[in-house]
């Protein structure tokens, strides 16, 4: 260690715009500094690199070399450049899939005292080949042996890694993803400028979602079932914060069905707390996830959640009593929940009350860090207690 200071390193493979990412840049800005030395390594090319950059008193790199696709070779290069780098790191803690895999391979070669890997979602998942998936669960059974702990962000993440032989139950430990519930506080001012700058009148039911327009979000289902419930009551409109991959597609998608100026593409935006204030319902229709960020920030906006039954988010909505949960990948239930909910004002507000009572501290942001702060004390401490103790532990 540095002094009486750890040094503590965050690896994500790239700063895009998610709640990964923008859980891990909290961290970062606000670990104790009394107590860790902080540096955030990533890919270049997220939407998040100048916040990351920002942080004054943080060792911020951008790795050319650290890319998201799969290439064996430039892989193995990239886990011996991060092995060099990490010859002075008490801590390692990575983020997704492609850094948690090349990150603890390096850490192993390079001999960290303690590596953590916050599971915010796994690799593998149900949209993939069978193929594929079981390669990806052979890499994260083997990236565990080399990890003390494995934070998961969801029981469900944990029980499944637990299921498939992915590390022992002593490495894992749940932290909620966080949010600051207080930054999404209903602003009836931000709503009335929202939607004049939208064109969106006060009869209009307003249905929204937050996210990259990616496979695992599946916007296109989201436009489908904006194409279904716009059908029968023309009084919703749809808008969608977000932009990537699937942009194209899901432009096609939105001409295909008619619903240009219906369903509306918003781009990324740095005011969602407004927008979300301007919103009568949040609909989200991932295939798969851990624990969405953005469900969260709709529900501490007291916009009652619409959203498919994967991964976590059931232990954010009790289907019924603080939001609606629809199948994965069916479009049509998701349109009947939101066309019922948008004929039942008195509905939707009791269902966002109860799903803003359940927040309750168990999501919190402040939380989160503590909770993480004190598990790497733990780690360290036993780390440093064995190598005393005149053994070494290969995590």
């Amino acid at each position: 260690m540095r002094g009486k200071r750890a040094h503590v390193v965050h690896l994500i493979t790239r700063l895009d715009l998610g709640g990964a990412q923008q859980n891990t840049l909290y961290c970062a800005r606000h670990h104790d500094r009394d107590r860790f030395d902080v540096s955030v390594w990533a890919g270049p090319g997220g939407r998040l690199d100048g916040e990351a950059l920002a942080i004054p008193d943080a060792d911020v790199r951008l790795l050319p070399w650290l890319r998201h696709p799969v290439a064996p070779a430039h892989d193995a290069a990239a886990v011996l450049r991060l092995a060099a780098m990490l010859a002075d790191v008490d801590l390692l803690h990575t983020h997704s899939s492609k850094a948690g895999i090349l990150g603890r391979a390096a850490a192993r070669l390079a001999r960290v005292p303690a590596v953590v890997h916050t599971v915010h979602g796994w690799s593998f998942n149900a949209t993939q080949g069978a193929t594929t998936r079981a390669a990806y669960v052979a890499l994260e059974r083997l990236a565990a042996e080399g990890t003390d702990r494995l934070v998961c962000v969801s029981e469900a993440d944990r029980a499944m890694g637990l299921a498939l032989g992915i590390g022992d139950a002593s490495r894992y430990r749940v932290f909620r993803s966080g949010i600051d519930a207080s930054l999404y506080a209903r602003d009836e001012r931000a709503r009335e400028r929202v939607r004049r700058e939208l064109a969106l009148d006060d009869r209009t039911i307003v249905v929204g979602s937050v996210g990259n327009l990616k496979p695992q979000k599946a916007p296109l289902d989201f436009v489908e079932a904006a194409r279904h419930a716009h059908a029968e009551d023309p009084r919703l409109r749809f808008v969608y914060a977000g932009d990537g991959e699937l942009r194209v597609e899901v432009e096609a998608a939105i001409a295909a069905a008619s619903l240009t100026g219906v369903v509306r593409l918003l781009g990324w935006r740095d005011d969602i707390p407004a927008l979300l204030a301007a919103c009568d319902l949040f609909l989200l229709t991932s295939r798969f996830e851990g624990l969405p960020r953005a469900a969260l920030q709709a529900i501490a906006a007291s916009v009652p959640v619409v959203a498919t039954d994967t991964g976590g988010i059931a232990e954010i909505v009790v289907s019924g009593e603080s939001g609606v949960l629809v199948p994965v990948g069916d479009a049509e239930a998701a349109a009947r929940a939101v066309l019922r909910l948008a004929s039942d004002p008195l509905g939707r507000a009791r269902l966002a009350a109860e799903a803003r009572r359940r927040l309750n501290g168990t999501f919190d942001i402040g939380r989160m860090l503590r909770d993480l702060e004190e598990e790497y004390d733990r780690v360290l401490h036993a780390t440093a207690s064995s190598h005393l103790g005149g053994t070494h532990t290969s995590h």
